[in-house]
């Protein structure tokens, strides 16, 4: 197979992981608010809620996850110099610290499935951000290839993401007076 189409291939695989990441996050926030609703609703929202994590998790997110690591694997024997190179190892990093957010996600998703939840839908909110930021290291150190201007697109987004933290704060504020 040539490489552009390994590549491709790897490039399809992250979308659809990172679709999954992003989702999964979205559904354990609903299966947490599910959790603290009257009984009645719960037993009608929580298995289906369940079943659709379920679905996403296993057929999905996990298999996504194992193909773009092969992918990404067999596009890296193509291209073996960039191991030499200081934005590969810090893409390669941030891709670690990836997997381990899919590993945190994976427990989290075992706990809730179980109906436990540690974390409030708050706080998972805020979870579902750190893929985000994984995501735009990623890309601006792939396709940049320069730890610096990574550097400086990761604190931009992060000022981002602090504005808007703030102005859900504010609006939350205004909408419960």
């Amino acid at each position: 197979m040539g490489f552009e189409y390994i590549k491709a291939l790897h490039i399809i695989f992250v979308v659809t992981w990172f679709a999954g990441l992003f989702y999964i996050v979205r559904l354990f926030i609903y299966q947490t608010e599910a959790m603290e609703r009257p009984e009645a609703e719960r037993a009608i929202l929580k298995p289906q809620l369940d079943l659709m994590a379920s679905r996403l998790w296993y057929i999905i997110t996990w298999p996504s996850a194992v193909l773009t690591l092969i992918f990404g694997f067999w596009v890296l024997t193509y291209r073996m110099g960039y191991l030499q190179l200081g934005f590969m190892h810090a893409k390669l990093g941030f891709v670690a610290l990836l997997y381990g957010y899919h590993i945190g996600c994976h427990i989290l998703f075992k706990e809730i499935q179980k109906g436990r939840t540690r974390w409030t839908s708050t706080q998972l909110r805020i979870w579902n951000e750190a893929s985000t930021l994984l995501l735009f290291a990623i890309v601006f150190l792939i396709v940049l290839k320069s730890t610096v201007s990574m550097l400086w697109g990761i604190v931009s987004l992060v000022g981002l993401g602090v504005t808007l933290m703030l102005g859900i704060r504010i609006y939350k504020k205004f909408r419960k007076d």
